[in-house]
């Protein structure tokens, strides 16, 4: 009776252990990582010079870090004046596109870090925390924030703000953002920035 009874325990181990297994390798695996990162798992090989490993054993990590946040809701009236700031950021692109980019940097950065992620004064560190939630998103976070730190051409920094704005769009939503969703609809439904960008004024020592 006590062998059997020892057998069943073994064979009940042995079945929650695979069952285990097979969870982790759903959710951390490769299909797991492509699955949750999307878009930022292959921009995560491409930094470590193809070594898949090395991306998965980054990626992996990341989730075990930031997995766990849960993001803070915003109040109605917090929402309405991040919504009101983007706004000005982007009307202000016309005239002075490098100052514009760099408030939209620090903008976003506020946002979310009010949304429950890391100070931004960590770049990195939120960057990683964003793109376990918000993967799809968070390669325009990036582009911005090399732009606003670099003198880049108006039309490079212009594409930057299109792209940033997903992430700022997922993070001020009430609801998930759609993340098959990489860039925000324009007026002509062509990828175009949905603010008057096309004026032929730039900034002083704009290379455009």
């Amino acid at each position: 009776m006590i062998t059997v009874v020892v057998v069943a325990v073994l064979v009940i181990a042995l079945v929650t252990l695979r069952y285990t297994g097979r969870g982790r390798a759903r959710g951390s695996g490769r299909r797991g990582l492509k699955r949750r990162f999307g878009p930022e798992y292959e921009c995560a090989v491409a930094r470590q010079d193809g070594d898949v490993r090395a991306a998965e054993r980054e990626l992996g990590e990341r989730v075990r870090r930031h997995g766990s946040l849960q993001e803070k809701p915003l109040s109605p009236e917090v929402r309405e004046q991040y919504v009101a700031q983007w706004d000005a950021v982007q009307e202000q692109f016309v005239d002075s596109p490098q100052k514009a980019v760099t408030e939209a940097d620090a903008l976003l950065a506020r946002l979310a870090r009010d949304r429950g992620f890391p100070d931004g004064q960590q770049f990195e560190e939120q960057l990683a925390a964003l793109s376990v939630h918000h993967a799809n998103f968070v390669q325009g976070y990036r582009s911005m924030h090399a732009a606003a730190r670099d003198r880049s051409g108006t039309e490079e920094m212009r594409e930057a703000m299109v792209e940033a704005r997903g992430l700022f769009e997922a993070l001020v939503a009430e609801r998930q953002v759609d993340p098959d969703r990489r860039r925000p609809p324009s007026p002509d439904g062509q990828g175009h920035a949905p603010w008057p960008l096309t004026t032929r004024r730039h900034a002083k020592g704009s290379s455009t």
